[in-house]
């Protein structure tokens, strides 16, 4: 028998409550847990990491995404959507062009993170 076969389960009986206390007392309260899964949840569409990455380039409008990835507007349209409502990218609009861009430098921080841990194989 592998030493590692086990390594999910707990042999003591034992409640460490100084511990559980401490922990209990640094988790976030569940609804800033649920708005950080579903956070995550919009980082979990190829699409959408496409046009998050295309938009560390450049402000691009709807047919410059969609052009890029040989999609179609609608497609690129409700992407954004989805990354508008969870703040990750920003509007402006010249004449009847709308731009998008980032929202700010965190969406950055956060993707590099993602990657950084990725590439640690």
């Amino acid at each position: 028998m592998n030493n590692n076969d086990n390594i999910d389960s707990c042999n003591c009986t034992i409640i460490h409550e100084d511990i559980i206390k401490e922990v209990k007392q640094s988790i976030p309260e569940d609804e800033t847990l649920y708005d950080l899964a579903e956070l995550f949840k919009v980082f979990g569409d190829t699409t959408r990491i496409k046009i998050i990455c295309a938009l560390f380039q450049a402000e691009m409008c709807v047919c410059d995404i969609a052009a890029l990835l040989g999609m179609s507007q609608s497609s690129i349209s409700h992407q954004l959507r989805v990354l508008k409502q969870a703040r990750l990218v920003k509007f402006r609009k010249e004449g009847k062009v709308v731009y998008y861009s980032l929202d700010d430098d965190h969406i950055k921080h956060i993707f590099d993170q993602g990657l950084l841990h990725i590439n640690e194989r």
